[in-house]
């Protein structure tokens, strides 16, 4: 029987790899080689000899495509786990597998197709040479991988390799991945000399630029703007923490994996902070309140440092210290679903504004009820909060995913979920409900029967950290910011030297009004310098010759909207100002 089923196809490859491997390095012992989502992967150990590099992988991939036609069909059979050692006693890694498979008591297999026989549970191809067309797959790259994914056990090589139906499903894939690369914001970051991060300075400690910064001002007051039109006062609370803050919150408890080592200050323990909560939570506590007060809104842009694993840091994406835009609301229970609500509907006006409203995705995170150790033990209180989130998300029509095991400590959340240019999904901010807070500080307003009540929490973001929001940002417009975020927006062209005054007049015209421009009039030729100034993907670019310096006009090249030749020059700074006004 023909089987079409991609992951079966992908499976088979990894197989008939790891046959073209053993011809060609007898002394390989291969362990393990699944199907992954865009094809396969085997990891070998060559410990014994000599490895292949990306330069070899042109031959081997030749040798599958020999071997294939042979590759008439694949079978499985049971066996013993005696005869299973005696097969494979001479490699240790296939000895672990087969122990582990016998502790279980599952069944040990063994599928063969040619002259290659491996241990194996299945899901492949019985027909490989029908099902498998020749050039729907290719060797991609080679890379190290530790047994079991455990630093202690030995290293491996990987080889990967990609498959897909067809042949021009693979192309497309290839063609895709390669616009990726381009657009990636580690690649981007560079070239547009966005950001910095030095080895010296320290991982996952990221530096902005000069024109980085001007990116990251433009999006602090998209932001707080935002929050000023959603009723947020604005507040600055101190990077530190006393111990007994973070005790009182249950962050040394829960959250201690991710937060740096104390700081002993005149006999008393600080902590860099992982969070504001605590913060915000003792700045409302600096008066009385009455619910005719609530809700009370704070928000600020606030620095974090956790502590992330070398291996998961990932440039900006994930990094050790950050900024977030971030904010607490004290809210009266019977607030609470209008309230989240609006903070739902100010992420949407967020992400709309930033043009990243059709990346995201919404998660719905709950906890598992059955993690006692992760999760505040109070069932009542976790059923309440999941209750009122879902009514708030399903009142709002929002489409999401529900997500168990994902909630924080305190309460559940909603995950705004988005995927970088090579498919890795991040969060890039989150919304929470937090009844657990309110009562680990004793957080009170007076209601209006006089009583002393307990107001709920709510934490949310804007527009996330400022440094991965800006990785998406760079990734989704390919370094061509929008006019108001760019970091250059207008660059000043004269063509000869006797146009030199006139361009600084026209400089120091759009400096005036806030517009962020520069002036080339460097010894290049002006294709020269158009060309540069295109390739930094700049928004505007003024030519100044003789007519425009007569006329007192700009010829404007504009990066979205052509060229418009004799622009008065004021007619031209108000065109941009109103662009960047509107943020287009």
């Amino acid at each position: 029987m023909t089987m079409n089923n991609l992951d079966a196809k992908r499976h088979t490859l990894a197989h008939l790899l790891a046959a073209a491997v053993l011809e060609r390095y007898p002394h390989a012992k291969p362990t393990i080689g699944p199907a992954i989502n865009t094809g396969f992967y085997y990891d070998f150990d060559f410990s014994g000899g000599a490895a292949p590099g990306e330069a070899e992988l042109p031959e081997l991939e030749a040798l599958m495509r020999e071997l294939l036609p042979l590759w008439k069909t694949m079978r499985g059979v049971e066996t013993s786990a005696k005869d299973a050692r005696d097969r494979f006693k001479t490699n240790p890694f296939k000895l672990d597998l087969i122990n582990e498979i016998e502790s279980k008591g599952e069944l040990i297999t063994l599928y063969t197709a040619g002259e290659f026989t491996d241990l194996c549970r299945g899901g492949h191809s019985e027909e490989p040479a029908a099902d498998i067309a020749p050039d729907s797959f290719r060797l991609d790259r080679v890379a190290g991988a530790y047994w079991r994914g455990d630093e202690a056990k030995p290293m491996l090589t990987r080889i990967y390799g990609l498959a897909f139906d067809t042949k021009a499903e693979l192309d497309a894939y290839r063609a895709q991945r390669e616009e990726a690369r381009a657009r990636d914001h580690k690649k981007l970051g560079k070239e547009l000399d966005l950001f910095f991060i030095d080895e010296k300075v320290g991982k996952g400690l990221p530096m902005w630029t000069p024109k980085g910064t001007a990116i990251k001002f433009a999006m602090e007051n998209f932001a707080r703007e935002l929050e000023r039109a959603y009723g947020y006062e604005h507040i600055e609370t101190p990077y530190l923490g006393a111990e007994e803050l973070y005790r009182t919150s249950g962050h040394l408890d829960h959250y201690a994996h991710n937060m740096y080592a104390p700081i002993d200050m005149d006999g008393e323990k600080f902590y860099l902070r992982p969070m504001a909560c605590p913060h915000h939570i003792r700045m409302y506590q600096r008066r009385p309140w009455s619910y005719k007060e609530l809700p009370v809104r704070y928000a600020e842009i606030a620095d974090y440092n956790r502590y992330e694993k070398s291996g998961e840091l990932m440039s900006m994406i994930r990094v050790r210290k950050f900024q977030l835009t971030d904010g607490h609301l004290f809210v009266t229970p019977e607030g609470l679903k209008d309230e989240f609500k609006n903070v739902c509907r100010m992420i949407i006006d967020g992400m709309r504004g930033l043009g990243l409203l059709d990346i995201v995705t919404y998660r719905f995170s709950k906890r598992d009820p059955n993690n006692k150790e992760k999760y505040y033990p109070d069932d009542e209180m976790w059923n309440h909060a999941e209750q009122v989130m879902k009514e708030s998300l399903d009142e709002l029509g929002l489409a999401y995913t529900e997500a168990e095991d994902e909630a924080a400590f305190y309460g559940p959340k909603l995950d705004v979920q988005a995927k970088n240019v090579n498919g890795k999904e991040d969060t890039l901010f989150t919304a929470q409900m937090d009844f657990l807070l309110p009562q680990k500080f004793d957080i009170e307003y007076v209601d209006r029967d006089g009583q002393k009540k307990r107001p709920v929490m709510i934490h949310r973001s804007t527009i996330g950290s400022l440094e991965r929001v800006f990785a998406f940002l760079i990734e989704h417009y390919g370094g061509a910011f929008p006019l108001w975020m760019s970091p250059e927006q207008v660059r000043v062209l004269p063509i000869g030297e006797t146009h030199h005054t006139y361009a600084a007049e026209v400089l120091a015209a759009l400096n005036a009004q806030g517009i962020r421009a520069t002036l080339d009039a460097s010894n290049e030729s002006l294709g020269k310098r158009l060309r540069a100034a295109k390739q930094e993907k700049l928004p505007y670019v003024l030519v100044l010759g003789n007519a425009e310096m007569e006329t007192k006009a700009v010829t404007a090249e504009s990066r979205d909207h052509g060229k418009f030749e004799g622009l008065a020059l004021d007619a031209f700074i108000a065109k941009i100002e109103k662009e960047i006004l509107e943020r287009a």
